[in-house]
């Protein structure tokens, strides 16, 4: 029986075939007898992948309640309904539950992300056993197994190959290689850190055959192949919250130690004052309620899900809402090259012949007869086929064939005036494939492959449509416009052809030929891609290449693209696997493209910018990309040409697989987290305010100057208004010339803090003045005994209606930390506008409304004393603006 120690993928590829039977205990004549088989099954498994236990949704929906924040409104809840007053707590007990639900929705419609993996799976495999061929379910599969591939069929299982006939694999969705790979059954590597797009000698599950034949012994199944690996990445639970979670998280403990130590010290003021245990336990909750702003989980829900509303429309579609504010605190966009920062589709880019030398393929000129015949030859001398948008056969060849189509050669044509009598198939020996036709003059036979390899069958080449025997000279023309296409990272193929004068014998083919000319060709970036990245520079964002292409070429691409602009810059797997984690946090900052890495690479290099402290985007859309989507800050899947594991493992998918999309999403983040920013300062300068009034008033001795009910009241209607209106502001177009955000920056950053602390003073010292001027009124000392209750009720209505006035205006202060009320403009955000006049007309229901003016124990009051509300109201606001224009005068000298 085999050992797990025999089924370390990572070995086979150092095998020989004959030590991979020995190792396996597999007769390749033969096969697997169905005993054995029912052995390796019962003690491997099924060749399926499998993920962790799904939570239920009771679990899923208490998760969603362990928040600091959630804590502190469960326990005002409990504090409410103990007073009686349960109208109150049914409202912040909708808030939470709202909340909880919310979050649930978003985390059960987030897939799996193994279960998209696991339908990757091929459902049918082709094996040999007891001496049989016959097909099999993918899941039946053992270590051992004899498996056939050819043309059409997804690798079942990872297999080290014992026979390659012509076999190309496609591998792009494990390790971003964009070109066919070329598979070598005889290739044996020695050194053990081989990347996985390079071991020729083996295929992987779920890549798929797209020429050739094939025979491989499975040497891993289910979570033990490389796409289980992923897997298991995926698997892990390596759920970090986004900045916003972790501020408002932190907030939540603050307010909830703020709120116990309030109550405690009022406590104790309270028992040394002499007043009644009730009436402390009363004033205790007052305070309590005071400085926590219940509806903030609300608010900021509202806002976030207006922003996702937003970004859909701009093609941006999100999974999870705080990831919405990710993205505008993004400072490192690490990218996939193929398919992301590139069009995932070959194109010839380049030509060289005699006659015309190099030349630009977009460059418009009449075709020389050397072009016609070197593109004629390429189209003939293929096995792709192209008709619209449907494409079949390796992406090299496809691209020859839209070579023909751009010059406007008509390939039908081509193709039934010369049809294909006789071929010689590609093979990686020769590196060269040969096709004969017959034509009206009689035979041509093309053959196209490798430079190096079909310059050694040319004795002649075509020169001014003449045929002359090839020199050194010719050869170093050659070498030279190679170099040359190479330094651009153009992959080259080239083509030479004969007329024979009847039809000839295979191995006459590749002789005496005649060399007409060479193409460059190369997967090239997305047009609108390198402005997208030069906008991200000037916002303070580095767009990071991570790819399994090729060092050369990717560090071309990235140069074109504005991404690096020397190969320092770059570095491949290999070279990342010779350093530790605190190396390579040490130096990733010098890297802004890594070639020919893996999976776990790709994971490596995330966790090391994160490690310097900066946010990280991952964008991506292949199964390769699943885990550091899966690691980053925020992932970022393509929607239209990406995997459903990337879609799965990512926090926020393109509609339309456009870089430039990210980085209108960046800009909407940040907005929506200034806007954020805005509704929670209001908040808590509104609370301040309401804790200074009654801290002030209890510590002094006064009555208590709101009621818990009325400052309910405000928290959770009067304030909430106005905040929700501030999430809606319209966003500032100047937000992208500022830097990202640094990730110790919280919601108390640049001057937050003190516009909080003085708004709060100043609203709380007003509504203890009105408070006071109500007893004035009325011929009372706020300090005598034995006050009638009607004037408690009036006075309390004077400082009710004061803070309320005080917070409204004050809201319109809050849109711009600079800019003044007019700059912004007052009346284009309206819907702060229609937020203000609301909040008093609710105030002035309260107010008129008999059963509600009793509930909330107010009274009527003057005219006098509402001019005197509205210019205490208007204090705050105006004082702000004061310190805003200092600011901008200090600012301009």
């Amino acid at each position: 029986m085999v050992t797990d120690n025999h089924l370390k993928t990572k070995q086979y590829f150092q095998f020989s075939t004959d030590e991979v039977y020995q190792q396996l205990l597999v007769d390749p004549q033969v096969g697997l007898d169905k005993n054995e088989v029912a052995k390796r099954q019962e003690e491997y498994g099924k060749n399926v992948l499998t993920g962790q236990k799904r939570k239920s949704l009771f679990s899923i929906f208490f998760s969603q309640l362990n928040d600091a924040l959630i804590y502190v409104l469960l326990a005002a809840v409990i504090i409410t309904v103990a007073m009686g007053e349960y109208t109150d707590g049914i409202i912040i007990m909708i808030v939470i539950l709202i909340n909880a639900f919310l979050g649930m929705f978003q985390e059960i419609k987030a897939s799996n992300a193994i279960a998209a993996l696991q339908s990757m799976a091929s459902p049918k495999a082709l094996v040999k056993r007891s001496g049989e061929q016959f097909e099999v379910d993918a899941e039946e599969l053992v270590p051992g197994d004899l498996v056939i591939l050819d043309a059409g069929r997804y690798v079942p299982a990872d297999l080290r190959l014992i026979e390659t006939v012509n076999l190309k694999i496609d591998e792009s969705a494990l390790t971003g290689e964009s070109v066919a790979v070329e598979k070598n059954a005889e290739e044996i590597y020695q050194d053990e850190d081989v990347a996985i797009a390079d071991r020729v000698n083996m295929a992987y599950m779920t890549s798929l055959v797209t020429y050739g034949r094939g025979t491989g012994v499975v040497v891993a199944t289910g979570n033990k192949t490389e796409v289980g690996k992923i897997a298991d990445f995926l698997k892990e639970d390596q759920q970090t919250k986004t900045p916003l979670e972790i501020r408002l998280a932190h907030l939540g403990k603050t307010l909830g130690k703020l709120a116990v130590g309030i109550c405690v010290f009022i406590f104790v003021v309270s028992y040394f004052q002499g007043r009644d245990l009730t009436e402390m336990f009363l004033t205790s909750v007052s305070l309590a309620v005071a400085s926590i702003p219940e509806g903030l989980a609300a608010i900021v829900a509202i806002v976030l899900s207006i922003g996702v509303t937003k970004m859909a429309k701009q093609k941006a579609i999100i999974k999870k809402l705080p990831a919405v504010e990710t993205l505008g605190s993004v400072n490192i966009v690490c990218s996939d090259k193929t398919g992301t920062l590139t069009q995932n589709k070959m194109t010839v880019k380049e030509l060289f012949t005699f006659a015309d030398k190099l030349v630009d393929v977009d460059e418009e000129g009449k075709i020389l007869p050397e072009e016609k015949l070197l593109i004629e030859g390429m189209v003939l001398a293929s096995d792709a086929t192209l008709e619209a948008d449907k494409q079949t056969g390796d992406p090299t060849e496809v691209a020859l064939l839209m070579l023909a189509d751009h010059w406007g050669i008509n390939r039908k044509e081509i193709i039934e005036n010369q049809p294909r009598i006789k071929e010689l198939a590609f093979d990686s020996d020769r590196k060269m494939m040969s096709t004969l036709h017959k034509d009206q003059n009689g035979y041509k036979l093309y053959v196209k492959g490798a430079v190096d390899n079909l310059i050694l069958k040319c004795k002649y080449v075509l020169e001014q449509e003449q045929q002359i025997p090839i020199t050194d000279a010719h050869k170093t023309l050659i070498s030279e416009a190679v170099d040359k296409m190479s330094a651009k990272a153009l992959r080259t193929l080239a083509l030479a052809y004969k007329e024979p004068s009847k039809k000839i014998a295979e191995d006459q083919f590749e002789e005496d030929l005649i060399f007409v000319g060479l193409v460059g060709m190369i997967d090239p970036p997305r047009q609108e891609v390198k402005d997208s990245i030069q906008l991200a520079k000037n916002a303070g964002i580095r767009t990071i290449m991570i790819t399994g292409d090729h060092k050369q070429t990717a560090f071309a691409i990235a140069k074109e693209l504005g991404i690096a602009e020397n190969k320092d810059q770059a570095i491949t797997g290999v070279e990342l696997n010779a350093l530790d984690a605190q190396k390579l946090a040490d130096k990733i900052e010098n890297y802004t493209v890594f070639a020919r890495v893996s999976p776990e690479n790709k994971v490596n290099i995330v966790k090391a910018f994160k490690e310097k402290g900066n946010i990280v985007s991952m964008t991506g859309d292949g199964v390769n990309d699943a885990p550091s989507l899966n690691a980053a800050d925020i992932g970022v899947a393509m929607g239209i040409t990406g995997t459903d594991v990337a879609k799965n493992a990512s926090d926020m998918i393109l509609a339309d697989d456009n870089f430039s999309t990210i980085i209108t999403a960046i800009e909407q983040g940040r907005n929506i987290y200034n806007n954020i920013k805005k509704s929670v300062v209001f908040l808590l300068a509104s609370n301040v305010g309401e804790v200074v009034a009654m801290f002030t008033a209890i510590v002094a001795g006064m009555p208590v100057p709101l009621l818990a009910t009325q400052l309910l009241w405000i928290n959770l209607i009067t304030d909430t208004l106005p905040a929700v209106a501030l999430g809606m502001d319209p966003g500032d177009k100047a937000v992208m010339k500022d830097k990202p955000r640094s990730i110790k920056e919280n919601f108390f950053s640049h001057g937050a803090g003190k516009r909080i602390i003085l708004g709060g003073l100043l609203i709380g010292a007003l509504t203890i003045i009105a408070f006071i001027f109500g007893y004035y009124e009325h011929n009372y000392s706020v300090f005598d005994a034995n006050i009638p209750e009607e004037v408690h009720a009036y006075s309390r209505t004077m400082a009710f209606l004061t803070i309320i006035a005080c917070q409204l205006f004050y809201s319109l202060s809050f849109r711009n930390e600079r800019k003044s009320i007019l700059q912004v403009g007052l009346f284009s955000n309206l819907y702060l506008i229609g937020a203000i006049v609301l909040g008093f007309a609710l105030q002035l229901m309260v107010l008129f409304i008999p059963v509600m003016r009793e509930s909330f124990k107010l009274q009527l009051i003057s005219v006098q004393d509402w001019g005197i509300i509205l210019l205490f109201g208007l204090v705050p606001m105006l004082i702000n603006e004061l310190i805003k224009w200092v600011y901008r005068i200090r600012r301009k000298n």
